[in-house]
């Protein structure tokens, strides 16, 4: 029974050589797809942290003035949530608790989203929560609006 420390294998014989090549082999792929692994993770938790961080800077924009937080907030959580299934399955789990908030929000990740319609029915929806009936401007502008521009396309 001969060993060979580096390419034999325990038993010896005719199939030692191709035996332990293979497992050399399969340990160099191994070192691979582990490195390979692992810069998927870094990746994955720099993306994460990157999400965050925009976030967190756009809901402090959005409080001050020029509402420039809002996109910055929104691109950091499509990038969260694309980087991060836990997120994924919070912000379902969000949006089956309150579905009338959440859905504006899943209209602007879409991938062609709908912004003015959905400002626009965010207003009406703002305008119907603080002000009172006689107030509300924005329905009665849209109607005003639409009817002068029918008007001016039949003339």
């Amino acid at each position: 029974m001969a060993f060979a420390p580096v390419l034999g294998s325990w038993r010896g014989g005719r199939d030692s050589l191709p035996m332990s090549l293979a497992v050399l082999r399969t340990s160099v792929l191994g070192r691979a797809a582990y490195w390979r692994r692992l810069w998927r993770r870094a990746g994955q938790g720099a993306l994460l942290a990157l999400g965050w961080i925009l976030m967190s800077v756009g809901a402090v924009g959005a409080v001050l003035p020029g509402h420039l937080g809002v996109p910055l907030l929104i691109v950091g959580l499509i990038v969260v949530l694309r980087s991060s299934f836990q997120a994924r399955r919070q912000f379902i789990g969000l949006q089956r608790r309150h579905p009338r908030i959440v859905f504006p929000i899943r209209r602007l990740l879409r991938r062609d989203p709908e912004v003015v319609p959905v400002a626009w029915q965010e207003l009406l929806r703002f305008e119907r929560l603080i002000m009172p009936r006689t107030w509300r401007f924005a329905r009665r502008l849209r109607r005003r609006w639409f009817r002068s521009r029918q008007l001016s396309r039949t003339a």
